[in-house]
């Protein structure tokens, strides 16, 4: 796989996976062995805890999800990726209550492709600002 394939199956994953939610794309795009090295504190760090995330706390909580990709970077099998994923929170995000407000998380992440699937995750969020904004 060239850089430009590993980065075509991160743009795939974000589009396809995160803003469409789409169960069969993520099942093609991730690795059986695939780990999440940024999982948070009793989340599984394998395949289901990224659906769960996206699909059980994300989603219900912004359904108009869309994701921006501003830029990527890619060096042998990894793509770095620095984008913002945004939406109206109409739904409660993390024990917060629908505020009907644009939420716009920005996200830094490096993705190890491994024959054209999701291998291995690092990421840096925005998120626990988000948060403590919506609190106010």
């Amino acid at each position: 796989m060239t850089t430009e394939n590993n980065k075509e199956v991160v743009r795939r994953f974000n589009q396809e996976v995160i803003a469409e939610g789409n169960p069969e794309s993520f099942h093609e795009l991730m690795d059986e062995q695939f780990v999440n090295r940024s999982a948070p504190e009793g989340m599984s760090s394998g395949a289901d805890g990224m659906l769960y995330f996206f699909n059980e706390i994300l989603r219900p909580a912004m359904p108009d999800i869309h994701v921006t990709i501003h830029q990527q970077v890619a060096e042998g099998d990894l793509v770095t990726t620095r984008k913002t994923i945004s939406g109206t929170q109409t739904g409660t995000l993390l024990g917060i209550p629908p505020t009907g407000r644009t939420l716009n998380i920005d996200v830094v992440d490096i993705v190890r492709v491994k024959n054209g699937r999701y291998f291995e995750h690092w990421g840096i969020t925005s998120l626990p600002e988000v948060l403590f904004q919506l609190q106010k």
